[in-house]
């Protein structure tokens, strides 16, 4: 006997007349009828459009559905820019340099990392935007207040020694090139120690600052930071960088690469003591006049190339590689022109007040010029003579032309001697690495991550937030690297750094070209800065959904649009 009872479900059959197919979509019910498993057709769905047949499909296979408008959205918080940038910093294992378990200290300062970068503000404000994303879920951090942010930022300067000892040890292997340079970074309080007054990178000299010296792998990323006071002349920390690098990191051979207002004379003749350590740098403008003055430097050379090797008994020991770059020589000579007829204003105006009356006295004539020279370069280039009641003034032509000589002219020095392993173009090459640590300084000071205005005022809290920023740029730039489809970045360019010409300017390479001129990446994705870009990942919600009329709520993350896919497999790999 045949047992009519079983399970209903729609059956899609396909059949093709001629030309033609036909696709039916059957209601069937299966049973069994003397042992063997048999289908009815109970009806037939096929005139219902695509979509319901589907929910029939789904209903019958034992989903259940929620009436329209029987979900209400509680809450929602930005996740994908989130997802993106701590999914990069676990896979640089940074959570695990700082300590390799997790603990609440460990996951607030990854917070604060992450928000550094996401919206970089005081740590106050930090706090408070975490409540508009998902970092407080995705690390367990409910309840953790800006009191919790601080004690955690004096947890991280307890293991900064640890952290930057983890990050030496992974980017700068024996022998590395090692890039150094210091900046400033200014308060807008008075109580802070460390915050002196000094020379002002930011041009803010009304204000004290500190200064920090930051030390990258070649490839600009930045591996370890130092904090010193405001009036801290760069050259004197460069050897405390050095014994640090040695002994506290264990690096002994290294290349240091410095401008030449960090790696002076001075500094030359203290490093060595240090036989493993090699150093680059450049002369400075006095030291390359003297090199003309000499005949060392003939310039006439530069009629034929524009890189020469060379030796002199002022610099002994050393390797010396002129350059001269014609781009750079039109942009100073434009610069002094300009800085010239600016001077010229503002000494004819002092002129006239003499002239007509209103100074008078040699030394009031004095004062007055002396503030008219806003800059001092230019005060070398005109010849004075002030009396009581007269001012006259003129170009030096002499020394205006002396220093035109050596427009577009610099010369590296080094201690390198092994030229068949460093050639001179190579030299250069590496010195002009030191750009990579100006960007890490320009990537900090901006809105990007905002190391300044500095608002700490105990000195233990401006180290951690100094190297906080390090940490962040240095996340930034692995995210940079690996998402450069996606921006505004000339991949093509950095990978030629390694073979490109030494002295002319670079150009742009064809990808990097379309960039600009498209704005769309090869594929056609929108192209972003870095900050855009985490900001355009922040749209990617997870949101809090709960059935009208209930309390029970459960949590769904929204579909990434093809680009945020793109973003995340990009940087993440497969996110499935």
């Amino acid at each position: 006997m045949a047992s009519r009872t079983g399970a209903v479900h729609v059956a899609t059959v396909t059949r093709k007349h001629g030309d033609k197919v036909y696709t039916s979509h059957l209601l069937r019910r299966t049973f069994r009828a003397g042992g063997k498993v048999k289908n009815e057709t109970v009806g037939n769905i096929s005139h219902l459009p695509p979509h319901l047949v589907d929910m029939v499909r789904r209903a019958l296979a034992g989903e259940q559905f929620t009436p329209a408008g029987g979900l209400e959205v509680v809450r929602s918080r930005g996740h994908g820019h989130v997802a993106l940038v701590l999914g990069v910093l676990r896979d640089l294992g940074l959570d695990r340099a700082l300590l390799a378990r997790a603990c609440p200290e460990r996951d607030t300062v990854v917070a604060l990392l992450v928000s550094r970068l996401l919206f970089p503000g005081s740590k106050l404000a930090s706090t408070r935007a975490w409540a508009d994303t998902t970092l407080v879920e995705e690390l367990g951090l409910e309840g953790v207040t800006v009191r919790g942010a601080y004690a955690a930022m004096d947890w991280l300067l307890e293991r900064q020694e640890a952290v930057q000892r983890a990050l030496v040890r992974r980017h700068l292997p024996a022998g590395a090139v090692v890039l150094y340079d210091l900046s400033s970074s200014y308060f807008t309080g008075r109580h802070c120690p460390l915050a002196t007054r000094g020379y002002s990178r930011d041009h803010r000299g009304d204000l004290p600052q500190v200064n920090y010296g930051v030390v990258t792998d070649s490839e600009g990323r930045p591996v370890a930071v130092e904090v010193f006071a405001g009036n801290v002349k760069d050259s004197t920390t460069v050897v405390e960088q050095v014994e640090r690098l040695r002994k506290r990191h264990g690096l002994r051979r290294m290349v240091l690469v410095g401008d030449r207002g960090m790696v002076t004379s001075v500094q030359v003749a203290a490093l060595e003591k240090y036989p493993a350590v090699d150093w680059i740098t450049a002369l400075t403008n006095p030291q390359v006049a003297g090199l003309r003055d000499q005949g060392t430097l003939q310039l006439g050379l530069f009629d034929e190339r524009d890189l020469v090797s060379m030796e002199s008994p002022a610099f002994p020991g050393q390797r010396l590689v002129a350059c001269r770059n014609p781009a750079l020589a039109a942009e100073r000579e434009r610069k002094r022109r300009e800085l010239l007829a600016a001077t010229e204003r503002r000494l004819e105006t002092v002129r006239r007040a003499v002239e007509s009356g209103r100074l008078r006295g040699a030394a009031a004539i004095a004062e007055r010029l002396g503030r008219a020279w806003k800059n001092e370069r230019m005060r070398k280039h005109f010849v004075t003579e002030v009396g009581d009641d007269s001012l006259a003034y003129r170009r030096d032509e002499e020394a205006i032309a002396a220093e035109a000589q050596l427009d577009g002219v610099y010369v590296i020095r080094t201690s390198i001697q092994d030229a068949p392993a460093w050639p001179a173009a190579e030299v250069v090459r590496t010195y002009k690495r030191l750009s990579l640590v100006e960007r890490v300084f320009r990537r900090m000071k901006t809105t990007e991550l905002l190391v300044r205005p500095v608002f700490h005022r105990q000195p233990g809290r401006v180290r951690a937030h100094v190297f906080l920023c390090m940490l962040a740029a240095h996340v930034a730039v692995e995210l940079e690297r690996r998402l450069a489809r996606f921006l505004y970045v000339d991949q093509g360019l950095a990978e030629a750094r390694p073979s490109r010409h030494p002295v002319r300017p670079p150009e742009s390479s064809s990808e990097g070209a379309r960039k600009k001129r498209d704005h769309v990446s090869a594929d056609g994705f929108p192209l972003h800065d870095l900050p855009g870009l985490l900001r355009a990942m922040g749209s990617l919600a997870r949101v809090t959904l709960r059935l009208a009329g209930g309390e029970a709520t459960f949590d769904r993350d929204c579909e990434p649009t093809p680009w945020q896919r793109a973003v995340l497999e990009a940087a993440l790999g497969d996110t499935g």
